[in-house]
């Protein structure tokens, strides 16, 4: 039986545990037969029992399984000399529920993450009876970031190493249990988010259902903008950090301002802002934050800064104004330190290499010692092309590898696939809107039918995946599979606070919960308990429906600027707001 908020979040949805009957079999016993298994190009290393209880998820302990830990494809690259393979391992319920789970891993991959099949703040897999696997995507931890070098290794870590995985790991599952997976799912989260969104587009024939959290599916564009960023940032520092540029006073002084301005859109005063798109029509930095009479003291902002941090959330451009990725939504979550750690380290630590060595073409390969030199002297004109361009060795671009190719997902579609989208407010390197904009004209190519097989969720404060000020737990991964195998489609989900979660405002109940509407619905206060999700209801906001109304009438595509404007100037009052969303249109 669910408990806790995980209990009520099956009672808001109106969604019951998916049934299965449990195929109960002797592979404790056989566990260790499974080295023998064979699949061309696969070599088995481990089989072995995990007892009850070796691991766990949300406090609950995990049930007795086996681990089975192997690598396919090895080889010797005739580009690096670099010995590369695709590691896995797969967790093989004694109690099996008939489903299989492929599990996205974040980051750079280069390390088999130990396979729960979790995404963000979701349920474990590997808890629910699935089988489960997980895999370093082709390279070793040693090999991060230069893998880049070798073309296949870019390939692999891109999308390929998620088509050659799969088949493998139904033979092993047939071979456990005597049969194949009844129901094939996918989830992820970041980058496995990103894998989970690509492998819906180019194997959708392969999975019933996917769930992507806070995905970066343009992970190559986000990478420019945030080396982008970097170079704004550091023109309003007071030291060598980039994070002196907006100091964690200054960031509580904005998300102050934001709340002012915001929280009470949804119709209750919480600290969260769920009318964001309304948001973004409300807040400007320049109008609403004061600005510094003296000198900075963390109650103010410079003109600089509020001009600076006004072209970051409006999103990177190249040096002819043209969109790079995305505008960012203000929310008052940019008081966590994921935000921050993002905007001011990731620039150096994380966006530099994978630019420099995966994501250019040919690669920049910059040296480790001077990464924040090449960073705040990257000419960002020249690095934005290296990411389409292609060569006799890299045959793919970064856009080619990393970005699904079809994002209106017509095979999924065509398959009766189904998937789920996740996405906080409060993402401090992948931007909601981004991934909005997306689901906007992925609603216009199905001509406003597209959540018959694709649901969207926003999370207001969550961090990037998990934390911030946020319900960042939820009950997707349950929805999911009652969506896919009984046809309850997911409305609402709930999601409640991790107690855990150090971002937390003090004054906020540890039993928080609220629904997470799907898109472009969001949650309503009505009345009742402000800390329970039953007591708000989801309707469309205003803005929502002139966003969705401006998508369709451009098929999905932008432009149409004389019609973006007369839908503006008819329903929202203000020339000024009239303005401040033609200098945001291009992003959206």
């Amino acid at each position: 039986m669910a408990s806790g908020a995980a209990a009520l979040g099956l009672l808001f949805t109106g969604l019951s545990p998916p049934a299965h009957a449990d195929v109960t079999t002797n592979i404790a016993s056989a566990c260790a037969g499974l080295t023998e298994f064979t699949f061309p190009a696969t070599t088995i290393a481990s089989a072995s029992t995990v007892p009850n209880g070796t691991l766990s998820h949300r406090g609950k302990p995990i049930a007795q399984h086996c681990l089975v830990t192997g690598r396919m494809n090895e080889r010797v690259s005739a580009v690096d000399g670099e010995e590369y393979a695709i590691s896995f391992e797969m967790r093989l319920p004694t109690d099996w529920s008939g489903q299989y789970l492929y599990q996205g891993n974040g980051g750079l991959n280069g390390f088999v993450t130990t396979a729960l099949g979790t995404a963000g703040g979701s349920e474990s897999a590997l808890q629910m009876g699935m089988a489960v696997i997980s895999s370093d995507s082709g390279h070793t931890s040693s090999q991060n970031p230069t893998f880049g070098l070798d073309p296949q290794a870019r390939l692999d870590y891109g999308y390929q190493a998620t088509g050659t995985l799969t088949p493998m790991a139904k033979a092993l599952i047939d071979t456990a249990y005597g049969s194949e997976p009844e129901f094939s799912y996918m989830a992820g989260s970041s980058n496995g988010g990103r894998h989970t969104m690509v492998a819906a587009s180019r194997y959708a024939d392969d999975y019933d259902g996917f769930l992507a959290v806070a995905p970066s599916f343009h992970r190559p564009q986000a990478a420019i903008a945030q080396l982008w960023g970097a170079q704004q940032w550091n023109t309003v520092t007071t030291n060598k950090n980039l994070d002196s540029a907006f100091t964690s006073e200054e960031r509580v002084l904005v998300a102050e301002a934001i709340l002012e301005q915001c929280d009470a859109l949804d119709g209750l005063a919480d600290g969260m802002v769920f009318a964001s798109a309304n948001c973004q029509e409300m807040f400007n930095v320049a109008h609403h934050v004061p600005m510094c009479a003296s000198d900075r003291d963390g109650t103010c902002l410079t003109s600089e800064q509020q001009r600076v941090i006004t072209d970051v959330f409006d999103g990177a451009t190249t040096s002819d104004g043209s969109a790079i990725y995305s505008s960012f939504p203000y929310d008052p979550g940019l008081v966590s330190e994921s935000w921050a750690s993002w905007q001011f380290k990731a620039p150096v630590t994380r966006d530099s290499v994978v630019l420099g060595y995966i994501y250019s073409s040919p690669p920049y390969a910059p040296a480790m010692s001077s990464l924040g030199q090449f960073v705040l002297t990257l000419d960002i004109d020249e690095a934005n092309e290296s990411i389409y361009a292609t060569s006799e060795r890299y045959a793919q671009s970064a856009v080619g590898f990393m970005v699904p190719p079809d994002l209106t997902y017509q095979d999924l579609k065509a398959s009766g696939g189904k998937m789920m989208v996740l996405h906080g407010a409060s993402d401090g390197v992948f931007s909601m809107e981004d991934t909005s904009s997306w689901y906007r004209n992925l609603q216009a190519a199905h001509g406003g039918n597209a959540a018959d097989f694709v649901r969207y969720y926003e999370i207001p404060g969550m961090a990037h995946t998990r934390g911030g000020p946020a319900t960042d737990q939820h009950d997707s991964l349950t929805a999911l599979i009652n969506w896919v195998e009984k046809n309850e489609q997911p409305e609402a989900l709930n999601a409640w606070v991790n107690p855990a979660n150090k971002a937390l405002p003090a004054d906020w109940s540890t039993n928080r919960t609220r629904p997470l509407c799907a898109y472009p619905e969001i949650a309503f206060y009505t009345a009742g308990d402000p800390e329970r999700a039953a007591s708000f209801k989801c309707r469309v906001s205003e803005r929502s429906e002139i966003l969705n109304a401006r998508v369709a009438a451009t098929d999905g595509q932008p432009g149409s600027a004389a019609l973006t404007l007369t839908i503006l100037f008819l329903v929202i009052p203000g020339i000024s707001t009239v303005a401040y969303m033609w200098k945001r249109r291009k992003h959206s």
